[in-house]
């Protein structure tokens, strides 16, 4: 005699259960697919999704930099007399607003003493005897006063403060490269040097100028 007992069938409960959990699998699966966004290699999203480059920034930045400063480059007797006079006034007509010291723009003909580590004192006729000039030459270049130079470049471009900071190391690089590679900077003790270039001003009597542009007698 055949055994015709039917298979039990699973309680109604269970049943509501397991078409319950499929019907939640879907539908995460379904907001992960809403909130996934296909990037086309070689886009303009690819490109924003790519990690920040310093040195691509920098490279790309620096010539309008270079330029900018140029442009507004004041040579050194006529800045430090406007500095002298009315601090304020000089730097409404000839700087860069920033949050630590204004950043000035200047061109100046001296000659390079005994440097340390990578910085020249500058001996500059005409100029008040308190007032000393350095200008760094690298290896490395410290600072943001090119960065912050044009006034432009403004730390909600970037996505953290590490950016915003590497951002000026990779346009102070680009400058190393374009300026002072070409450069003997180890002999130049003694020789006549002209630079252009930007300094921040904390002390009015200590000028610490990044070069954009520098020529050797």
């Amino acid at each position: 005699m055949t055994d015709s007992t039917p298979a039990p069938r699973a309680p109604a409960a269970s049943r509501r259960g397991l078409i319950l959990s499929v019907a939640i699998g879907l539908g995460v699966l379904t907001a992960i697919a809403l909130d996934t966004t296909v990037v086309q290699v070689g886009s303009e999203a690819d490109a924003r999704q790519q990690a920040f480059s310093p040195d691509a920034y920098g490279t790309q930045e620096f010539p309008r930099i270079r330029d900018a400063v140029i442009a507004r480059a004041v040579p050194a007797t006529d800045l430090a007399a406007a500095i002298a006079a009315d601090q304020d006034a000089a730097i409404a007509e000839y700087g860069t607003p920033a949050s630590t010291g204004a950043i000035m723009m200047v061109t100046v003909t001296g000659t390079a003493g005994e440097p340390r580590a990578g910085v020249y004192p500058l001996t500059v006729a005409g100029l008040p005897e308190d007032l000393r000039i350095r200008v760094q030459t690298g290896p490395a270049i410290n600072g943001t006063d090119l960065r912050d130079a044009p006034g432009d470049i403004a730390f909600g471009a970037f996505r953290n403060q590490i950016e915003y900071q590497d951002a000026g190391s990779g346009i102070n690089r680009a400058m190393a490269a374009e300026v002072l590679a070409p450069i003997d900077t180890a002999a130049l003790t003694g020789r006549q040097v002209t630079v252009t270039g930007a300094f921040r001003l904390i002390n009015p009597s200590n000028w610490l100028i990044t070069p954009v542009a520098m020529e050797v007698q």
